[in-house]
């Protein structure tokens, strides 16, 4: 399945889904208003190599809760994720059983050469 999470209020979602000249055929979900499932969390988590590489350590909550202070477990990194949107790395693309995690220029431009090679 093509798809992609992200938030519709952040911009910086919102510019990598119109630079990624999306092929037919994308679900886009945004999270806050259709939060991710646990089947959704453990179907990214097949294709990555820990729900730490899909937590956002970026999140306000994240230091507000004081998270950085403790020792995470991954089942820790996925029930935060579950709990709240703001804890996933946006956007996560999935294509054709490669995922893409979060917004750094390296992985934008990698998803762009998957989605039109």
């Amino acid at each position: 399945m093509n798809k992609i999470y992200y938030l519709s209020s952040c911009n910086t979602c919102t510019r990598i889904i119109n630079e990624l000249n999306l092929p037919e055929g994308f679900q886009l979900q945004d999270i806050k208003t259709e939060p991710i499932t646990t089947q959704q969390i453990e179907q990214m988590r097949e294709l990555t190599n820990s729900y730490e590489s899909l937590f956002s350590k970026r999140a306000r909550l994240y230091k507000e809760l004081g998270l950085k202070d403790k020792s995470l477990t991954e089942d820790d990194y996925k029930n935060y994720i579950l709990e709240h949107y703001t804890f996933l790395k946006r956007p996560v693309i999935l294509y054709k059983n490669q995922i893409f995690i979060g917004n750094s220029k390296t992985t934008v431009e990698a998803a762009k050469l998957a989605l039109h090679e």
